[in-house]
């Protein structure tokens, strides 16, 4: 089987236009697939500079492989089946700034460059009072940023040529207003030049973003197949679904140098990203941690079975469409639309998500994905939604269950356990509705919410969640 290399197949040099801060599968099968699909079908002609975060990471893989890896992307799109594999050249040059930071900070006085891209995980974009400027590398993303920006605008001066656009795709709320405000700290803590601060507020722009597509990486257990029928060794394919929404709160200057809202992808530029995030969590998570309890009662083990199975499945759109969909709001977008991709989402046969890992902490899982659509839904129409109230009356048996291991934090496994030697359903719900530091509230005290769980806690206990269903 041939090695993938530039010697081994047709490709071409790129400027390098974009720095990358992240090699993993979600940037590959994200960010670098917009550019790579932008490349193929416009002239905008973008290399990728990947830069590794962490001293341990994939750069040698990268290197080794001369940035090229194919992506597998499979779903369902218009109900037709979607199964490609696909080449990506736009990977130009992957550096590890921990053994080679002259190569890292050469970028910085690259005209070319006009974007930066991340995913640093979460946990990323932090602020670390106890980090220094001196000649090392800064402990954080943020402060390895700072370092190369203050190349640049050492570089530039404040001129056109040193602009550049920030687009944090890390699963934080505010992600570039938070990591703005990182590097301004590190601009105090460093005692770096006003020059410099006046240069960050005005030619260096941050978007805020909502990224959306199902990456589940490497495909170990289907890697022989694949590599038969692309005809390559190649260690860095990535898989991930069909379905991609990438929500960008950006200015003039990025929408110019990123347009790909332009060319047909599901990417939109908007004045706030809030309502968007609100419909994500909403529709895509609040639906999977609503099915996870009465999926995993039923007898059932993944998201494709769940949506599928005539009951459950059931249960599934009628919570979407008539219950979640009732509390959102865009202006003129219809939250329909995003539904119905999300079911199509769940049938994907290519992705077998598993219930169980979605169950990990379903408890502060259903406080921020569920329960404010339920609040929401009850001042909206005077009722509860039954069948999201119903999913919660499920999660507390579930919780119950010894079939189940269950993770999440230690204090909420030990409550459960406590109340499993009471039969009484009263008391148990109640226990559980009061509980505030699960909530953040008392649940018992919210009209009619006591009544109904119990009611639907006393039915599945008394026959099964299938009987319970065919009365919802």
């Amino acid at each position: 089987m041939k090695k993938l290399s530039r010697n081994t197949t047709a490709t071409i040099q790129l400027p390098i236009k974009i720095l990358q801060y992240g090699e993993g599968n979600f940037l590959r099968a994200f960010v670098d697939w917009f550019v790579d699909s932008l490349n193929e079908k416009t002239d905008y002609q973008a290399g990728v500079a990947v830069i590794q975060p962490i001293d341990r990471g994939m750069v040698d893989m990268i290197t080794a492989q001369d940035g090229l890896f194919h992506h597998m992307i499979q779903g369902i799109e218009n109900g037709e089946l979607v199964d490609e594999a696909r080449l990506n050249n736009c990977i130009q040059k992957a550096i590890n700034p921990f053994t080679d930071p002259n190569s890292y900070y050469e970028l910085a006085s690259s005209p070319d460059l006009k974007l930066i891209f991340s995913n640093t995980t979460e946990a990323g974009i932090v602020f670390d009072e106890n980090d220094k400027l001196g000649d090392s590398l800064a402990n954080t993303f943020p402060g390895k940023l700072v370092q190369f920006l203050k190349k640049r605008f050492e570089s530039f001066g404040n001129t056109p040529e040193s602009e550049i656009g920030v687009v944090p795709c890390e699963l934080v709320e505010s992600n570039g207003d938070k990591l703005k405000k990182c590097i301004q700290q590190y601009a105090e803590l460093w005692q770096l030049d006003m020059e410099f601060k006046k240069w960050i507020e005005t030619k260096v722009h941050f978007a805020n973003t909502l990224v959306d597509r199902i990456v589940p990486g490497y495909p170990k257990e289907e890697i022989d197949v694949i590599t038969e029928r692309i005809g390559f060794a190649d260690n860095l394919v990535v898989k991930s679904e069909s379905f991609h929404l990438f929500v960008i709160e950006g200015d003039e200057f990025i929408q110019n140098h990123f347009p790909a809202h332009k060319h047909g992808f599901n990417v939109k530029y908007v004045e706030s990203i809030t309502p968007y995030r609100t419909q994500k969590v909403r529709i895509l998570n609040g639906a999977h941690t609503s099915m996870v309890p009465v999926g995993l009662l039923s007898g059932i083990e993944t998201v494709k079975d769940t949506v599928e199975d005539d009951l459950v499945g059931t249960f599934v759109q009628k919570a979407i469409f008539e219950e979640i969909v009732n509390t959102i709001n865009i202006p003129g977008e219809d939250p329909t639309v995003f539904a119905e991709q999300v079911l199509t989402r769940f049938k994907n046969p290519f992705i077998r998500h598993e219930l169980m890992s979605i169950s990990l902490n379903s408890i502060s899982k259903w406080k921020v994905r569920v329960l404010p659509t339920v609040l929401d839904y009850l001042a909206k129409n005077g009722e509860l939604p039954k069948r999201l109230t119903f999913s919660l009356a499920c999660l507390i048996k579930l919780y119950l269950s010894d079939n189940f291991q269950l993770k999440d934090d230690e204090s909420v496994l030990s409550f459960f356990v406590k109340l499993k030697s009471s039969t009484d359903a009263d008391f148990i719900v109640n226990a559980t509705l009061s509980n505030v530091d699960f909530w953040g509230q008392d649940l018992s005290k919210v009209s009619g919410m006591s009544d109904l769980v119990t009611t639907y806690f006393k039915a599945i206990s008394a026959s099964s969640v299938s009987a319970t269903l065919d009365t919802l």
